[in-house]
């Protein structure tokens, strides 16, 4: 099938398919963080170990990285919209099994069906706003897409909090459902197919070495992230296991005459400088976020609400400065305004180090909307560039890169900062009574 011809013009609805496109991102973007206040809570409803908890959390971020690449490739194969449709729909039916779950077993599976579901959102919906979108106006639309993005990153530690104070357990996966209702005829009614008209033939070998390379990667980043043991023949095994299938695969679609992944992509120097930029940027922001919950909970004994309301300017910072980072960009230049965000957020990571348990409230809200302004900044820009690099035709395989290594990245980010955060936190209380065990962010 091929893309539509306003691809050139711009899709006369383009606007409310955007918007139709933002409900469903939100809605699994949200799933990411929102249990970050909701752990403690869920695991004494479901009297969880530890283990089983953890489990909870990793069985949707594994399962969704793992899938990131495959449903990117499928939508441009055998259509976006279609695939998109499908996955929000797998979405919102897990949503609901893990909303009444009587055991954590029912919850660890419901939650990886979520991220099997959840994974098509991404690079699928970045593809379609490529598609309808002309390129004088993709910048702006990426902005939007891209803000949507961090924003609820940060918002989900909020929603929790909020759901928590006023409901059950449950409704932190409730509430996904009437949402992901909302977006399915949204996307029905408004959004246009499209598909790589040349999609040549499916390559099942690389699809599916891609996908046990990161599940193996993935697994062994979160392991080690949970057992603060890097070296263990299970952490190290899984990772080098993972990276050793990776480097295979890249090595035989370099070599196929129909490869999944078009390596040309990497050469491509605003497209790999860009994907490198906003890849450390995610490990960053969302080890600060699980940091930052650890920190108003746990040292300042705040409730999940109030936790939750702290990361508000985060995502205000980021929503007011992407959408209007093309213009920016316009005026001075990607590399400019991409540098003044790495500045701004690098500077309040650094003051990390200064907090204290008394410090003001005001200066730490201060403090995180200028370091969501800084994401802002950085994030929407360097994804419209890797956006721009590829064909059209091509949007859903280069989108799921970017999401994919965006993903990896992110949980990356969190087990090292749950590592150092774990160190830190038995340092400090390991003479204190009463205390045997870290609870988890």
């Amino acid at each position: 099938m091929d893309n539509p011809p306003e691809q050139h013009t711009g899709h006369p609805r383009r606007w409310q398919i955007l918007s139709v496109l933002l409900v469903s991102l939100l809605v699994v973007v949200l799933d990411n963080t929102v249990l970050n206040v909701a752990l403690k809570t869920i695991q004494e409803e479901l009297e969880a170990t530890q283990n089983e908890i953890v489990w909870a959390i990793n069985s949707y971020t594994l399962v969704f990285a793992a899938l990131l690449f495959t449903w990117g490739v499928l939508g441009d194969r055998y259509g976006r919209k279609k695939i998109l449709v499908i996955g929000l729909v797998l979405f919102g039916l897990a949503s609901a099994l893990s909303a009444f779950a009587t055991d954590p077993m029912q919850l660890i599976i419901a939650r990886g069906l979520m991220g099997i579901g959840g994974a098509s959102v991404l690079p699928v919906t970045l593809a379609i706003i490529t598609v309808v979108f002309p390129p004088h106006e993709r910048g702006k639309a990426i902005g939007l897409w891209a803000a949507s993005v961090g924003g609820a990153v940060a918002l989900g530690p909020l929603l929790g909090g909020f759901l928590l104070e006023h409901f059950w357990w449950g409704s932190v996966f409730l509430i996904n459902v009437p949402i992901v209702a909302i977006g399915v005829i949204g996307i029905l009614l408004l959004v246009p197919e499209s598909s790589n008209p040349n999609p040549g033939r499916l390559d099942p070998l690389g699809l599916l070495m891609s996908i046990t390379g990161l599940l193996l990667l993935v697994y062994g980043i979160q392991h080690g992230g949970d057992s603060q043991d890097w070296l263990s023949l299970g952490v190290s095994g899984a990772i080098i296991g993972g990276l050793a299938i990776l480097i295979l695969f890249l090595w035989l679609e370099i070599r196929s005459d129909h490869p999944s992944l078009d390596i040309s992509l990497f050469g491509i120097r605003s497209f790999s400088a860009s994907l490198t930029t906003v890849s450390l940027t995610f490990a960053a922001m969302t080890g600060s976020l699980l940091f930052l919950a650890f920190y108003m909970q746990l040292v300042r004994g705040y409730s999940p609400l109030q936790a939750g309301a702290f990361t508000l300017p985060v995502a205000v910072g980021q929503l007011l400065a992407a959408p209007r980072s093309a213009k920016m960009v316009e005026r001075f230049g990607a590399r400019k305004v991409i540098g003044f965000g790495l500045v701004l957020a690098g500077s309040v990571f650094a003051s990390f180090v200064f907090l204290q348990p008394d410090t003001p409230a005001w200066i730490l809200l201060v403090t995180w909307f200028f370091l969501g302004f800084g994401l802002g900044n950085v994030i929407a820009p360097a994804t419209t560039r890797m956006t721009l690099a590829v064909p059209p035709e091509k949007a859903g395989a280069g989108s799921a890169v970017q999401n994919t290594v965006r993903q990896v990245a992110a949980a990356l980010g969190v087990a090292v900062l749950s590592s150092v955060v774990a160190i830190a936190y038995t340092n400090t209380i390991r003479d204190a009574p009463g205390i045997t065990e870290l609870p988890q962010a």
